[in-house]
């Protein structure tokens, strides 16, 4: 099946209700009954999906909804005849049995529940101890939405520089965050250190080569050259000027003076 391609807002759109989130083992549940404090309950779902609920004994949960548990405690209430019309609350507290993978250049890559159903994608990545020095600035989220399978990719740096909150989107159980390595560069010829470095934003000529430790003695500036491979994969060498950006992939080469 092919993933759509969408936009974050878009993404965040197709959110389904929260109470269509199904019930898992290990998710922290509050169950109240109106007018009967005494059967308020504070309790987490069974690795079968169970609860074990006062009077009414166990009650399988896991797999509904929100409010398809709330009639499955009220119908046993009701039929074991404790409560004529109960009128059961059950409030999701922590989430445990829902998971999402963050993968790629993050500390701590693996699987991490859900805590709660407001997560987002920055709270992941908080729980995979971030990207590692190697990591890009955007995320690869993939999952399932309403039935068919999405992609977006978010600029976590963006989030932040530009504040711009609204592009951290939920998650949701079964989502996978892949965070790539960054875009890189690399120079070599006559400098003070040859080498690959990663690509920064707006990156120029000059900021690029200050990274490599600038020009060694012998080296020119009218020696520079940029070897840039296009769209179709062939390979161009170009003389840039020191403000031209520089783009990933690029290869700085710095040759030698001719006197």
């Amino acid at each position: 099946m092919l993933a759509l391609v969408l936009a974050p807002a878009v993404l965040r759109a197709s959110e389904p209700a929260a109470q269509e989130y199904r019930l898992g083992p290990g998710d922290g549940v509050k169950i109240s009954v109106f007018q009967n404090p005494d059967l308020s309950l504070e309790t987490r779902v069974s690795e079968t999906g169970v609860i074990s609920y006062p009077l009414v004994g166990s009650v399988h949960i896991g797999g509904l909804s929100v409010a398809a548990a709330e009639q499955a405690i009220a119908e046993g209430l009701r039929k074991g005849g404790f409560v004529l019309q109960p009128q059961v609350t059950l409030v999701l507290q922590q989430v445990r049995g829902a998971q999402v993978s963050v993968l790629g250049q993050v500390a701590r890559p693996g699987r991490y529940p859900l805590e709660s159903t407001t997560m987002k994608v920055t709270d992941a990545l908080a729980l995979a101890g971030g990207g590692s020095p190697q990591a890009g600035d955007k995320v690869i989220l993939t999952g399932m939405r309403n039935g068919r399978r999405v992609r977006a990719e978010i600029d976590v740096t963006e989030l932040f520089v530009s504040w711009t909150p609204e592009k951290d989107v939920p998650i949701q159980a079964g989502d996978t965050l892949y965070v790539h390595r960054a875009p890189q560069f690399y120079v070599y010829g006559e400098v003070q250190r040859a080498g690959a470095y990663r690509v920064e934003r707006q990156m120029t000529v000059l900021q690029a080569l200050s990274l490599g430790g600038g020009l060694n003695p012998r080296g020119t500036e009218r020696g520079i050259r940029i070897h840039r491979r296009g769209e179709d994969g062939a390979t161009r060498i170009l003389t840039p000027q020191l403000n031209d950006a520089v783009q990933p992939d690029d290869v700085i080469v710095v040759r030698e003076a001719l006197f």
